[in-house]
């Protein structure tokens, strides 16, 4: 029997993690808040918990074949793939939403997503490729939702470094 990709220990460690390192980011800038803190527990619980495992299962599946260097560089490639600008963007959607600043919302959100993907890729090929390749299935979340919550604090002040 397969392992369920939506398991309530997730919900609970991406409430937990990325709300937690979206906090620490809040207070470096001076902007927490408690519905920012709600808001980005919903987010990694129910938007991140559910959607990443799948993800990271899809990218076993597509990779099954593939040994060796070439296995390795598409699994990582395939993980940037995902945590693109696109991404980031709607992470930091989630943030300004959940910080009461949906009137700073604009398309001016995406270039600051993408400067930020930019300036984070050599850390992001790193963090990607040891969870892709160095850890099982059922650990890939939480190693990705650390790994998060480590670059939270660097989206968080990218929406002041790039925007």
């Amino acid at each position: 029997m397969r392992r369920p990709l939506y398991r309530w220990p997730d919900v609970a460690r991406g409430m937990a993690i990325y709300a937690g390192g979206d906090t620490v980011a809040a207070l470096i800038l001076g902007e927490f808040g408690w519905t920012r803190v709600a808001g980005l527990m919903l987010a990694g619980g129910f938007v991140y918990a559910w959607e990443i495992p799948r993800y990271f299962a899809w990218i076993d599946r597509v990779t099954a074949a593939r040994r060796g260097f070439a296995g390795t560089l598409v699994r990582t490639a395939l993980a940037m793939l995902y945590f693109n600008p696109l991404w980031i963007a709607r992470h930091l959607l989630f943030v300004m939403l959940a910080s009461g600043r949906a009137a700073e919302i604009g398309w001016d959100l995406l270039a600051t997503a993408s400067a930020s993907f930019l300036g984070a890729v050599p850390i992001s090929i790193a963090g990607n490729f040891v969870i892709q390749n160095l850890l099982p299935l059922r650990h890939r979340f939480t190693a990705s939702a650390l790994f998060s919550a480590g670059m939270a604090v660097y989206y968080a002040a990218s929406l002041r470094w790039f925007a």
